[in-house]
């Protein structure tokens, strides 16, 4: 499979790419734990059906010494008992927030009064940054069919 467009060819998409990159780098670890940032990327991106985000998250996960049974538990992580309470409050977070047509309401009051539970005000925009960008990132990888399977951990952090 190849990709219908080239982000490192294409000056538009290489731009929105680069954008999508810093916005990504607004989160920090001493912001929001680095694990959780990786799950909830992977959650959505099994939502949104992003092979190349899939592939990318779960090795930078593993790398950074994640364990795969939790990585591979994530779309199953209301049965699963590998994550903690906070770590499933973002993962419903991020669930809603990816499937916003699918709740007229959007993110639901009682969804985002959990999440407050586990993370302060801080955490939350963290939170909301990392699954507007996945999202995004997502959307834009679908669109054009990002091949999956080839990302290198760091491939593209230079």
């Amino acid at each position: 499979m190849e990709a219908r467009l080239n982000v490192f060819t294409s000056p538009v998409l290489g731009k929105v790419f680069k954008h999508f990159i810093a916005a990504s780098k607004a989160v920090t670890d001493d912001v929001l734990p680095y694990t959780t940032q990786e799950l909830v990327r992977l959650r959505v991106s099994q939502i949104n059906g992003c092979g190349a985000c899939l592939d990318m998250h779960f090795k930078e996960a593993v790398h950074a010494g994640e364990d795969p049974v939790r990585l591979n538990l994530v779309a199953v992580w209301r049965e699963a008992t590998v994550f903690t309470d906070a770590e499933r409050a973002a993962l419903e977070l991020a669930e809603e927030g990816t499937r916003l047509a699918d709740a007229a309401g959007g993110v639901s009051d009682e969804v985002w009064a959990n999440a407050a539970k586990h993370y302060d005000e801080e955490q939350l925009a963290a939170l909301v940054g990392v699954i507007a960008v996945i999202n995004a990132f997502n959307r834009g990888n679908v669109m054009i069919r990002q091949p999956a399977g080839g990302y290198e951990v760091g491939m593209y952090s230079h």
